[in-house]
């Protein structure tokens, strides 16, 4: 008879030999993404009696199995599109997440038979998002960057709110109060306070956290020792906040993950450090969903859930019902009133791809047993989980097609891999000249890595040249992505100068202004950009200032060497350049 811990090893054995069972036939038919794959087989495992003795609780999930998500989330999250973004995924995790929990409180006490206050937290926990699953597929069929920013920045958020509004709204079901006492002036104002004061203490927690390990990395060079930093930092962020400030714990993982992921990768990290830490990262992640997503198909109550079929059905309908509630009318009063310009297909992506995963089922499993409806809740969570996840995980691919979400073909696929490749050979090539400056390495076999690199540098140049003649689409598509990255950096110059005092507001607002007429056009598909020197792309209104006071302005003031110099493509610079948005084209429109 094997002891307690000798068991347990037994069953983690025993889960990780079906994921990698698992693992073996996805590499054969590779078809739909490893988490749900893991989850059905989960399913399985339940219905033929296969006894996994691996108990999930609400601490597993919170304190073991969520810091890793989210800090490799966010560290792998762009951070110039999540601050371009951030004002519609704030919005969404705030006033749209508020507005579905109370859509979802106000009919579950007429579907449910629940009180307002239970049918509130009911809301409050089966509302979180988590898209791992649905990011796994985006990378697999190549959907735009943005998209996939929106979808995984605004489930980051989602998270952190939640569990602020879920530890709020169980206060006031284990204190006895009612529906009543929240919909007070007082108590709304307490709940919306303690909201900010959670997410605001934890984002300055996990912001002075990361600081403080990045600070330490910038004067390190031991890929290990700098493994280990983050580590700490991912779940000593969480538990810092969580657990001795009392602040959100999500979103302080989020934030250190965030600015480790990078303002760290960027200044503070090798190329080996890099490669290190971030294979540490993905991988650990892998570990950790296998882990979650097989044992919540084992331990999903199939029996019971058909049980409760007859509640169920409504219950998921009720649940996307809200989520659209939020979504629609939300992103539509954004785009009005600001440049986020979220298209509608964007909007049916982020409705029907807001699966609901491991948090949910965290929360659920942490309910005391005053709350009355306790066993149903644990039911329809694990339940709404369970179909988001399989059904609307695997019909995301068709329908990303069905709303002309345009993903990336095969020529898409060899130009990311051209550029990838590129970008490695710079960054090799660079590597060499560093350690051959600091004496590291001989010039000859310096001179050999230069030989070496520069001719692939040089093959690569002439093949992503050729891909591009035979794709022109793919070139347009470069300089639009390139042409926003070029905007951003415009308007934070603007931004800084008028800041600064050396620009007037009025000014600074008509620089802006223009700058956003041009990110206009690039959302309708259009550059700015043209590579004919006799005509502007745009003609920007400071030459009509000039020409005011009598000044030249235009092609007349290049000489022809310089006009020669404009109109040479010979040194086509070819640097691969980040995704930044959807394909161009007008993909991602209506």
């Amino acid at each position: 008879m094997a002891s307690g811990l000798e068991q347990q090893l037994i069953d983690l054995l025993t889960v990780f030999l079906i994921a990698g069972g698992v693992g073996a036939v996805l590499a054969k038919i590779g078809r739909i993404p490893y988490t749900i794959a893991l989850l059905i087989a989960g399913f399985g495992a339940s219905i033929v009696g296969l006894e996994i003795d691996i108990t999930l609780t609400h601490d597993i999930i919170l304190l073991v199995v969520l810091p890793p998500l989210l800090f490799e989330g966010a560290a792998t999250t762009d951070i110039d599109e999540f601050r371009s973004n951030f004002p519609v995924m704030l919005t969404l995790a705030t006033v749209g997440l508020a507005a579905s929990i109370v859509v979802v409180g106000l009919v579950a006490t007429e579907l449910l038979g629940y009180t307002l206050l239970i049918g509130l937290l009911f809301g409050t926990i089966v509302l979180p998002t988590d898209p791992v699953s649905v990011l796994a597929l985006f990378k697999q069929v190549g959907v735009p960057d943005r998209l996939a920013v929106l979808v995984e920045g605004e489930s980051l958020l989602n998270d952190g709110i939640s569990v602020v509004i879920f530890s709020a709204l169980l206060a006031l079901v284990e204190a006895g109060d009612s529906a009543a006492d929240l919909a007070t002036i007082a108590g709304v104002g307490e709940l919306a306070g303690g909201i900010v004061v959670s997410a605001g203490g934890g984002a300055v927690v996990g912001l002075a956290a990361g600081y403080f390990v990045y600070r330490l990395m910038a004067n390190l060079d031991e890929h290990m020792t700098e493994i280990v930093l983050t580590v700490v930092l991912a779940y000593g962020a969480f538990l810092v906040a969580e657990h001795y400030l009392h602040v959100s714990g999500v979103i302080a993982t989020v934030a250190a993950g965030l600015l480790i992921g990078n303002r760290g990768r960027e200044y503070a990290m090798s190329a080996q450090t890099k490669t290190a830490v971030f294979n540490t990262w993905e991988t650990a992640a892998y570990v950790v969903n296998t882990f979650i997503f097989l044992l919540l198909g084992v331990k999903t109550p199939i029996r019971q859930i058909i049980a409760e079929a007859e509640l169920l059905l409504p219950a998921i309908v009720l649940v996307l019902a809200a989520r659209a509630v939020a979504v629609y009318p939300l992103t539509e009063v954004a785009n009005r009133l600001s440049d986020a310009n979220v298209p509608r297909n964007y909007q049916h992506v982020l409705v029907w791809g807001g699966l609901h995963g491991s948090i949910p089922i965290a929360l659920v499993l942490g309910l005391p047993e005053s709350v009355g409806p306790r066993q149903q809740l644990r039911v329809l969570v694990f339940g709404i989980a369970a179909f988001s996840l399989v059904v609307q995980g695997l019909s995301m691919k068709r329908f990303l097609r069905a709303v002309g979400v345009q993903t990336s073909g095969k020529e898409r696929e060899l130009y990311d891999l051209l550029l990838t490749r590129a970008k490695a050979v710079d960054e090799a090539l660079n590597e060499a000249e560093r350690l051959h400056t600091q004496n590291l390495i001989r010039t000859g076999v310096y001179e050999r890595f230069k030989r070496e690199y520069g001719r692939e540098k040089r093959e690569l140049e002439h093949v992503i040249r050729s891909l591009l003649e035979r794709e022109p689409s793919l070139l347009k598509q470069e300089l639009l992505q390139s042409e926003r990255r070029i905007l951003q950096a415009e308007e934070s110059a603007i931004t800084e100068a008028e800041l600064s005092g050396q620009l007037s507001t009025d000014l600074a607002e008509d620089l802006i202004a223009e700058v956003r007429e041009k990110q206009a056009r690039l959302e309708r598909g259009e550059t700015t950009v043209t590579s004919d020197v006799e005509h502007e792309g745009y003609r920007e209104f400071w030459r009509e200032r000039a020409a005011e006071f009598g000044l030249e302005v235009g092609e007349e003031v290049l000489d022809e060497d310089e006009v020669e110099a404009l109109t040479d493509e010979s040194d086509l610079d070819l640097t691969p350049v980040d995704d930044e948005d959807e394909p161009a084209g007008g993909t991602g429109t209506d």
